[in-house]
């Protein structure tokens, strides 16, 4: 089966909306988010693609307000959380060749989880570690500065050491065999194997650009903010990043959206550098997974 991105409408945009979709790598697969499904293929253990899709349920399609500017990013950042571990489970429920799939009792566990762990990695630990600074250095913008460039490179520590393990690796090729799909869908291509392998593994509008903007911007925002004592300290970071992912989100949905403007092409081009890290060259099998998953969620939105 061959998809083309839609025709253009009289307003100037693709009826489809290609940029609505996107998606992340799963294990040994891919999930593509639509404008109203959900669509997930994963490579199988006998080789065969196993596909899946399911209706999204979000505010995003039913609220004005949901999708209103510096706030939409909120919606979005918890539903590709939500989302994005309750298909990585089903990933690996595949692989396991479960029975039943994980509930979402589970799902949520994990996922919780997985926040607190992140949360105290990327956020306490660099506060505490320039804490303890402070009799060395009294000024207070230039602790929280270290802080930020200490949280900066903690993360791009993580993913370069993640990225040298042979599991995470076939991730990364599926990480980028999920982008060049979307490529070739938002230029109008066929979705097959020979259209796809063209397009680069980078795109501007990837989780990790969106990971990278985050830690950027929270620099400059938290340079400005006094320091108390740590627990509220921690709290005021920890509310903050919403108000921050929410700018990042625009920041990036702004960038992906005027990629000829030279202003705007310098804005993305750290992201895109450092997907040079999370994502690989996949292979065709892994692009045939990838094209799989947008077809399903192609499919999915077509039939609502």
């Amino acid at each position: 089966m061959s998809y083309r991105a839609a025709p253009i409408d009289r307003d100037g945009m693709s009826a489809a909306r290609p940029t609505a979709y996107g998606g992340q790598a799963v294990i040994e697969g891919v999930m593509i988010r639509g404008k109203r499904t959900i669509g997930l293929a994963c490579r199988k253990p006998d080789g065969s693609i196993y596909r899946y899709r399911e209706l999204l349920d979000s505010p995003l399609t039913r609220s004005r307000v949901a999708r209103a500017p510096f706030v939409r990013g909120i919606f979005i950042l918890w539903e590709s959380l939500r989302y994005g571990m309750r298909m990585l489970m089903r990933s690996a429920d595949v692989q396991l060749g479960a029975d039943q799939q994980t509930t979402g009792g589970s799902s949520s566990l994990a996922m919780g989880l997985g926040l607190f762990v992140a949360l105290g990695l990327f956020v306490g630990v660099p506060y505490v570690l320039t804490g303890l600074l402070r009799s060395a250095i009294p000024s207070t913008l230039v602790l929280n500065v270290a802080e930020g460039l200490l949280r900066l490179g903690l993360l791009l520590g993580y993913l370069a050491a993640i990225s040298l393990l042979p599991d995470i690796r076939r991730v990364f090729a599926y990480h980028g065999a999920e982008h060049m799909t979307i490529h070739a869908f938002e230029h109008g291509d066929p979705l097959d194997q020979r259209h796809v392998e063209p397009y680069p593994t980078a795109h501007p509008r990837c989780g990790t650009a969106f990971l990278l903007f985050v830690v950027v911007i929270a620099i400059v925002v938290f340079a400005f903010v006094p320091r108390v004592n740590l627990i509220v300290d921690l709290v005021v970071r920890l509310a903050l990043v919403i108000p921050v992912a929410s700018i990042a989100y625009e920041v990036l949905r702004l960038g992906a959206g005027h990629e000829d403007n030279a202003l705007m092409r310098l804005a993305v081009a750290p992201g895109l550098l450092l997907q040079a890290i999370t994502t690989r060259r996949p292979d065709g099998p892994m692009i045939e997974v990838a094209i799989a998953s947008l077809e399903e969620a192609l499919a999915g939105d077509a039939a609502v």
